[in-house]
Protein backbone atom coordinates (compact mmCIF):
# COMPACT_ATOMS: atom_id res chain seq x y z
CA UNK A 1 0.00 0.00 0.00
CA UNK A 2 2.55 2.38 1.05
CA UNK A 3 4.61 1.91 -2.31
CA UNK A 4 1.64 2.99 -4.37
CA UNK A 5 1.24 6.28 -3.08
CA UNK A 6 4.86 6.88 -3.46
CA UNK A 7 4.48 6.26 -7.30
CA UNK A 8 2.44 9.15 -8.29
CA UNK A 9 4.61 11.38 -5.85
CA UNK A 10 7.88 10.22 -7.98
CA UNK A 11 6.14 10.50 -11.13
CA UNK A 12 5.46 13.96 -11.00
CA UNK A 13 8.47 14.82 -9.55
CA UNK A 14 10.01 13.19 -12.96
CA UNK A 15 7.85 15.43 -15.06
CA UNK A 16 8.31 18.81 -13.17
CA UNK A 17 12.25 18.34 -13.25
CA UNK A 18 13.14 19.34 -16.48
CA UNK A 19 10.50 22.29 -16.27
CA UNK A 20 12.17 23.25 -12.78
CA UNK A 21 15.91 23.24 -14.49
CA UNK A 22 14.93 25.41 -17.39
CA UNK A 23 13.17 28.00 -15.53
CA UNK A 24 16.31 29.74 -14.08
CA UNK A 25 17.37 30.17 -17.99
CA UNK A 26 14.77 31.25 -19.32
CA UNK A 27 14.06 33.89 -16.99
CA UNK A 28 17.50 35.51 -17.83
CA UNK A 29 16.97 38.14 -20.20
CA UNK A 30 20.58 37.98 -21.42
CA UNK A 31 22.90 35.63 -20.46
CA UNK A 32 25.94 37.80 -21.88
CA UNK A 33 26.01 38.53 -25.56
CA UNK A 34 24.81 41.03 -28.27
CA UNK A 35 21.46 42.52 -27.57
CA UNK A 36 19.10 45.59 -28.94
CA UNK A 37 19.31 48.66 -26.01
CA UNK A 38 17.27 52.11 -26.85
CA UNK A 39 15.82 52.70 -30.11
CA UNK A 40 14.76 56.12 -31.79
CA UNK A 41 12.53 55.46 -34.04
CA UNK A 42 11.24 58.80 -34.12
CA UNK A 43 13.51 61.26 -34.36
CA UNK A 44 12.43 64.57 -32.55
CA UNK A 45 10.46 67.37 -34.22
CA UNK A 46 9.02 67.38 -37.52
CA UNK A 47 10.36 64.50 -39.93
CA UNK A 48 10.63 67.26 -42.77
CA UNK A 49 12.09 68.24 -44.78
CA UNK A 50 14.65 65.22 -44.76
CA UNK A 51 17.87 66.47 -43.48
CA UNK A 52 21.61 64.09 -42.49
CA UNK A 53 20.89 65.58 -38.77
CA UNK A 54 17.01 64.40 -38.94
CA UNK A 55 18.45 61.11 -40.38
CA UNK A 56 20.99 60.68 -37.41
CA UNK A 57 18.77 61.23 -34.62
CA UNK A 58 16.87 58.25 -35.65
CA UNK A 59 19.06 54.88 -34.43
CA UNK A 60 19.32 52.00 -33.00
CA UNK A 61 21.78 51.06 -30.15
CA UNK A 62 23.40 47.55 -29.54
CA UNK A 63 25.08 46.46 -26.56
CA UNK A 64 27.20 43.69 -25.75
CA UNK A 65 26.57 42.46 -21.96
CA UNK A 66 29.56 39.73 -22.37
CA UNK A 67 32.71 39.61 -20.32
CA UNK A 68 35.03 39.78 -24.19
CA UNK A 69 34.70 42.01 -27.04
CA UNK A 70 32.38 40.33 -29.91
CA UNK A 71 33.75 41.14 -33.92
CA UNK A 72 30.25 41.92 -35.31
CA UNK A 73 31.32 41.48 -39.05
CA UNK A 74 28.53 39.97 -40.95
CA UNK A 75 26.09 40.79 -38.15
CA UNK A 76 22.94 42.39 -39.50
CA UNK A 77 20.19 45.20 -38.07
CA UNK A 78 16.93 44.69 -40.57
CA UNK A 79 13.54 46.08 -39.74
CA UNK A 80 10.43 44.69 -41.36
CA UNK A 81 10.21 46.02 -44.53
CA UNK A 82 13.42 44.63 -45.36
CA UNK A 83 15.71 47.35 -44.90
CA UNK A 84 19.30 45.77 -43.99
CA UNK A 85 22.33 47.37 -41.83
CA UNK A 86 25.08 44.91 -42.56
CA UNK A 87 28.49 45.27 -40.23
CA UNK A 88 31.63 45.59 -41.75
CA UNK A 89 34.81 44.73 -39.79
CA UNK A 90 33.87 46.22 -36.08
CA UNK A 91 34.75 45.02 -32.87
CA UNK A 92 32.40 45.96 -29.96
CA UNK A 93 34.07 45.96 -26.55
CA UNK A 94 32.40 43.91 -23.50
CA UNK A 95 30.21 45.82 -21.92
CA UNK A 96 30.18 48.83 -24.45
CA UNK A 97 26.89 49.96 -27.19
CA UNK A 98 27.46 50.61 -30.31
CA UNK A 99 24.85 52.98 -31.79
CA UNK A 100 23.82 52.95 -35.50
CA UNK A 101 22.60 55.87 -36.98
CA UNK A 102 20.27 55.90 -39.89
CA UNK A 103 21.80 58.65 -42.33
CA UNK A 104 25.58 59.62 -43.09
CA UNK A 105 28.20 60.06 -41.79
CA UNK A 106 32.09 59.34 -40.57
CA UNK A 107 31.74 56.05 -38.64
CA UNK A 108 33.85 55.92 -35.16
CA UNK A 109 34.33 53.88 -32.05
CA UNK A 110 31.03 53.52 -30.93
CA UNK A 111 29.09 54.76 -33.11
CA UNK A 112 28.34 53.52 -37.34
CA UNK A 113 26.31 54.95 -40.17
CA UNK A 114 23.58 53.24 -41.77
CA UNK A 115 24.26 56.21 -44.97
CA UNK A 116 20.75 56.35 -45.63
CA UNK A 117 19.05 59.47 -47.57
CA UNK A 118 15.77 57.94 -46.33
CA UNK A 119 14.12 56.90 -42.39
CA UNK A 120 14.27 53.46 -41.81
CA UNK A 121 11.75 52.97 -38.47
CA UNK A 122 8.08 53.38 -39.17
CA UNK A 123 7.01 55.49 -36.20
CA UNK A 124 3.66 53.83 -36.61
CA UNK A 125 4.99 50.36 -35.09
CA UNK A 126 7.68 48.28 -36.50
CA UNK A 127 10.38 45.69 -34.93
CA UNK A 128 14.27 45.66 -34.94
CA UNK A 129 15.84 42.75 -35.62
CA UNK A 130 19.45 41.94 -34.86
CA UNK A 131 20.60 38.93 -37.04
CA UNK A 132 23.87 36.53 -36.70
CA UNK A 133 26.16 36.18 -39.55
CA UNK A 134 24.37 33.08 -40.61
CA UNK A 135 21.43 34.72 -40.54
CA UNK A 136 19.47 33.32 -37.45
CA UNK A 137 17.84 36.01 -35.13
CA UNK A 138 19.88 37.25 -31.72
CA UNK A 139 17.16 39.67 -30.81
CA UNK A 140 13.92 41.83 -31.56
CA UNK A 141 12.19 44.51 -30.08
CA UNK A 142 9.13 46.10 -31.45
CA UNK A 143 6.99 48.95 -31.17
CA UNK A 144 3.02 49.46 -32.20
CA UNK A 145 1.90 53.35 -31.89
CA UNK A 146 3.27 56.61 -31.92
CA UNK A 147 4.54 57.28 -28.45
CA UNK A 148 7.71 59.33 -27.29
CA UNK A 149 9.69 58.41 -30.09
CA UNK A 150 12.20 55.99 -27.79
CA UNK A 151 11.29 52.26 -27.00
CA UNK A 152 13.92 50.39 -24.78
CA UNK A 153 14.10 46.90 -25.60
CA UNK A 154 15.73 45.48 -22.27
Amino acid sequence: MRIRSVIPVVAALALAAPLLAATPAAAAPHQGGLHLGTIQYDSPGSDRPTTRSKLNAEWVNIHNSSRSAIQLKGYKLKDDTGYTYTFGSYKIGAGKTVKVRTGKGTNASGVRYWGRGNYVWNNDGDRARLLKPNGSRLDSCSWNRIGSGTVSCH
